[in-house]
């Protein structure tokens, strides 16, 4: 169904996760105001002597620590209103009103579905809008449309990327939330599932509403509190079979965390299956693309296990990665697990597999009751289409692996080469070199002048050997033969 137009030619497909960063170079009087091309709150207002350059640098100062703790943030980092002010050239679109665009002509040709109401925000992909939807001759039950538009990794090709988006209804599985229509055309994809009054695991860890948009349920929580041990448990067990399945059947997923955990009863189901055929990046991508080990997708999602886990565990996110040591936990399984996940160690020598996660023991000794038999049939040619975009996807991380990688010497380099330490070394070298050029230099001119008063003192005995000294002329005279 070709609901949605194609994209033009040479549409550069951005990747939402690279963090932005802005720094203030300089300000300027402009009808007696003070800008930096700011639209941010500015640091506290001085009424009298606002003009003064002292306060000027002061003021620009405190902007830019704002702006810093703004862009290092790592949901406040992929807001769209941070995005739109730091890169205005790229986010200048209203992806809401492309999304309700796409979204009407959808039903034009499926007149049985009817939107209820836009759910404004409720993720944190810029491309990615939510409505909750209803079936007119259903009107009391509700589900949510979720409608994307296409990532930098989307490797597939048209047909096989419609196919398999089409293909995603008939994946059952105990621990996949079940989609109830799916559809796609070359530029973007449209699912609907059934809407869960309960929400995601993050909503039940953050105690948030379901509705309520991203930042406000989860960048600043009023109460910070951790899951039961059981239930990490039973919900790590879940999380850890149904990337097993994944895996065995070759399917890329590479999006595990909290907001993609559907909550039904002791259940947990994954969600949005499409993002990696969509190639849509990766939540924690600013994460693991800082260590070359994590480089496949399965290691990717063993990773991301780590950060839900950790989340699961403290109420909270790890405020940075890797993590040096982990506050106590409700049992030393719990940290053995993230330790081989989120240390020092395990980001700089691999991840462990899903396999070897679910032998350790906090997950081995858990039993599950499900009796579904998990069915998810993709065809053979589908299968080599899947393995082909995955390493596709690889080599990209890899290759952007590499490039922070060589950034991070280059920036260490500069950073060492312009320490106050390095500076005084640089001058004890250049006062060492010095007094070494001074003490030759009086040597050769010591030399010189021996040598110049040996010459005076012993007369034309030698006058080839002297520089300085010219040939004389001869003094024989040569007598023609008659």
């Amino acid at each position: 169904m070709a609901f949605m137009e194609k994209p033009p030619a040479g549409k550069v497909l951005l990747d939402d996760t690279v963090p932005l960063t802005a720094a203030i170079e300089a300000s300027q009087s402009l009808q007696s105001h003070t800008i930096a091309g700011l639209s941010l709150p500015l640091p506290p207002k001085k009424l009298i002597g606002n003009m003064d350059r002292e306060f000027i640098a002061e003021r620009q100062k405190g902007l830019q620590n704002y702006l810093n703790v703004i862009t290092t943030n790592h949901i406040l980092s992929n807001c769209e209103l941070v995005k739109k002010f730091l890169d205005p050239n790229n986010y200048s679109a209203n992806y809401t009103e492309i999304a309700l665009q796409q979204v009407s002509m959808f039903f034009r040709s499926e007149p049985k579905w009817e939107v209820v109401e836009p759910l404004k925000d409720i993720g944190w992909r810029i491309r990615k809008k939510y409505f909750l939807m209803k079936i007119k001759n259903q009107p009391k039950e509700r589900l949510v449309l979720s409608w994307a538009d296409l990532g930098p990794d989307k490797y597939l090709s048209d047909k096989d990327f419609q196919c398999l988006i089409k293909l995603l209804p008939s994946c059952l599985h105990p621990y996949i939330y079940r989609v109830t229509f799916a559809t796609a055309n070359e530029s973007s994809a449209l699912l609907i599932r059934m809407f869960n009054e309960k929400g995601t695991l993050k909503d039940l860890i953050y105690k948030a509403k379901p509705k309520d948009p991203f930042l406000k349920k989860y960048c600043n929580p009023k109460k910070i509190q951790g899951l039961e041990l059981q239930q990490i448990k039973t919900y790590g067990r879940q999380i850890l079979e149904v990337l097993k399945f994944l895996h065995d059947k070759g399917f890329p997923y590479g999006h595990l965390h909290a907001s993609n955990v559907m909550l039904d009863g002791d259940t947990c189901r994954l969600l949005d299956l499409e993002n990696s055929l969509l190639g849509l990046p990766s939540f924690y991508r600013s994460y693991f693309s800082q260590f070359r080990k994590i480089n496949t997708l399965e290691s990717v999602d063993v990773h991301c296990f780590g950060h839900l886990l950790y989340e699961m565990t403290y109420g909270r996110p790890p405020d940075s990665v890797p993590v040096d040591s982990f506050p106590p936990a409700p049992s030393m399984a719990v940290v053995a697990v993230l330790e081989s996940t989120l240390s020092c160690e395990a980001c700089k020598n691999g991840m462990p597999t899903v396999s070897r996660l679910l032998q350790m023991p906090l997950f081995n000794d858990v039993l599950l009751t499900t009796s579904e038999k998990p069915q998810f049939k993709i065809p053979t040619k589908l299968k080599e289409a899947l393995r082909i975009a995955k390493e596709c996807i690889e080599k990209r991380l890899i290759e952007e692996q590499k490039q922070i990688h060589q950034h991070r010497r280059l920036t260490r380099a500069q950073s060492h080469h312009g320490s106050e330490e390095e500076r005084k070394k640089r001058k004890i070298l250049a006062r060492k070199k010095s007094k070494r050029s001074a003490v030759e230099n009086s040597e050769e001119h010591s030399a010189k002048y021996s040598n110049s008063n040996n010459s005076a003192g012993s007369g034309a005995s030698s006058p080839l050997t002297s520089p300085s000294s010219p040939t004389p002329p001869s003094t024989a005279v040569e007598h023609a033969p008659f």
